[in-house]
């Protein structure tokens, strides 16, 4: 009898982020946002001085020191940053205003399996002209998705973590 080359493997090994996808890559993203700019990295890394009144101002949790961060030349700031969804990490991009105002934000990888809506150009488009000093808060000036409710929610803590570590780090 000859033997299978083939190796099976239990279902409970297959990743769970089998729906994945991304839709811009960083490059893309900041095209996307601030077309035909040039861009200067600007990598940071938060004090503990800085994340805590982050965290403060905020009362979202800094999960990473590590800011990314690009100057764009026309001015404003391309942030990449991520947050979970249900499970899975949901990676996003910001693009600040010279005012530090958001001018438009792009989900660049979403890896849940449903959710998926928080891509929805109407629903971003609320976060537009939203600053450090707006709440951000889901169903009072964020509308919440239903079916997406904790990705809608962790975007919108998100974004307002951003507009945080701009004023305490960027601006």
């Amino acid at each position: 009898m000859k033997h299978s080359p083939w190796i099976w493997l239990p279902v409970a090994a297959i990743s769970t982020s089998v729906y994945a996808t991304t839709y811009f890559t960083p490059e893309q993203a900041q095209q996307a946002i601030f077309p035909n700019e040039k861009f200067t990295p600007a990598f940071i890394t938060l004090s503990d001085e800085q994340a805590k009144q982050i965290d403060k101002m905020t009362d979202v949790n800094v999960r990473h020191k590590e800011i990314k961060a690009w100057k764009v030349a026309g001015g404003g700031w391309f942030i990449l940053d991520e947050v979970v969804g249900k499970h899975e990490f949901i990676t996003y991009a910001v693009g600040l205003n010279a005012d530090g105002s958001v001018k438009q934000i792009e989900i660049m990888e979403y890896r849940e399996s449903y959710g998926y809506e928080v891509r929805n150009p109407e629903w971003r488009k609320q976060f537009v002209g939203k600053t450090a000093a707006d709440s951000l808060k889901l169903e009072k000036d964020i509308r919440n998705i239903s079916g997406a409710t904790l990705s809608s929610k962790h975007i919108a803590d998100g974004v307002k973590r951003v507009l945080a570590t701009y004023a305490v780090a960027l601006k």
